[in-house]
């Protein structure tokens, strides 16, 4: 029988007891497994740094004299980003 790829990785990590004890009861108030806790907490940090990679992209531009994008600008920016991947391939 074949074997199947497993589907998840395991960490281990270690916290102070007081803290431990936030995260347990945390878990058992939410009715979640500290498994899907930490998944949780981790999405949420990965949108956050995704959000300030984007707040320094804009201060970036705003310093740069632009004033950003709008709704109008759409369309020609979807053509532009499409051309170039008929150019690249």
């Amino acid at each position: 029988m074949p074997t199947r790829a497993r589907t998840s990785r395991t960490f281990t990590i270690s916290f102070p007891p007081k803290l431990a004890d936030q995260v347990e009861r945390i878990a058992a108030a939410e009715d979640r497994t500290i498994s899907e806790l930490f998944r949780e907490v981790f999405r949420v940090y990965r949108a956050q740094r995704a959000l300030a990679a984007l707040d320094g992209l804009v201060e970036d531009a705003q310093k740069l004299g632009s004033s950003g994008y709008g709704p109008e600008d759409i369309d020609g920016l979807v053509d532009e980003v499409r051309s170039e991947r008929l150019v690249s391939k």
